[in-house]
């Protein structure tokens, strides 16, 4: 059973930056694949980034040059930085990890941080 402990996230003006981390147990988190995702009222869950254990990093269009994903297996976190912020990037953001237990996919979510870029 994998838990995340989740903190960043908060308020910011539009142009500024925050970050957003998670920190996973209950895995062996080099081997696994992370992201984030995020959420508004009303809309789907959309893709953020997403940072697979050994291959090509992913960013919505929406966040190219301004997000930067990254993770330390070391620590077993995943880190989302986010520059030059707009209000539409206010969203409940989501961690999610991937692993593969033989032939098994499981995948697990965080609880969520909220992010609001105010105008």
């Amino acid at each position: 059973h994998v838990e995340f402990v989740e903190s960043g996230g908060g308020l910011a003006q539009s142009g500024g930056s925050l970050s957003v981390s998670c920190t996973a147990s209950g895995t062996v988190f080099g081997d696994t694949d992370v992201g984030w995702y995020r959420q508004v009222p009303g809309k789907q869950r959309e893709l953020v980034a997403q940072m697979p254990s050994g291959g090509t990093i992913k960013y919505s269009d929406s966040v190219k040059g301004r997000f930067t994903i990254s993770r330390d297996n070391a620590k077993d976190t995943v880190t989302l930085q986010m520059n030059s912020l707009k209000p539409e990037d206010t969203a409940v953001y989501y961690c999610k990890l991937d692993e593969t237990w033989g032939r098994q996919n499981l995948e697990w979510w965080g609880r969520g941080l909220q992010v609001t870029v105010s105008s």
